[in-house]
């Protein structure tokens, strides 16, 4: 889901790349046949290392330790809990490496 929205909102024609960890899902022939459908570049770490993935290990703490404050009753409300984060975190935190703009904005080049 995350990376079809990603190819929706995509800008630019330059090359895209997607870079994660060597997860089982992001191993898989499927995600990587869709990849090579859509031109996209995989990306991987050597191995199991976080601190060759720190800046997704980082957001991954930011959005665990500062957005996700109480435990999801069930799947339906965990989905939406990290759909809202996510969203705080890309539209509405402003981010002091990106001189005080929100991702999104520099995203959409303002």
């Amino acid at each position: 889901m995350a990376f079809k929205k990603a190819l929706k909102q995509r800008r630019g024609g330059g090359e895209l790349i997607h870079h994660s960890d060597r997860g089982v899902q992001y191993c898989s022939g499927l995600y990587q046949s869709l990849h090579a459908r859509y031109g996209v570049k995989c990306s991987m770490t050597d191995g199991y290392d976080c601190y060759q993935n720190a800046l997704a290990e980082r957001v991954n703490g930011i959005l665990k330790g500062e957005l996700l404050l109480q435990s999801p009753q069930d799947l339906a409300q965990a989905r939406e809990m990290v759909r809202e984060a996510v969203d705080i975190y890309n539209v509405e935190r402003p981010h002091h490496a990106l001189k005080y703009r929100t991702p999104d904005a520099v995203h959409r080049g303002f």
